[in-house]
């Protein structure tokens, strides 16, 4: 699944993180407050599928897309 030109890799703590962490992770939001409404005013795909849960967890080799961009979540 890949949907750009370049898919950046965020390397997290295993086992998981959750969305709205990883959001924060990334820069899409300042705070967890801003999490409940980025996911209800935008279009959040992790693996090709719709989620809007903040607290959906992301596992090592998930997809997520989000604002144009494509990240896979790795543990190194």
């Amino acid at each position: 699944m890949y949907w750009g030109d370049i898919m950046k890799e965020v390397n997290i703590k295993p086992p998981f993180i959750k969305l709205g962490q990883f959001l924060k992770l990334v820069d899409m939001i300042d705070s967890g407050g801003e999490e409940k409404i980025f996911l209800a005013t935008h279009e959040v795909k992790v693996n090709g599928e719709l989620e809007n849960r903040r607290g959906r967890k992301l596992y090592e080799n998930d997809e997520v897309s989000v604002l144009n961009q494509q990240f896979k979540i790795t543990c190194k």
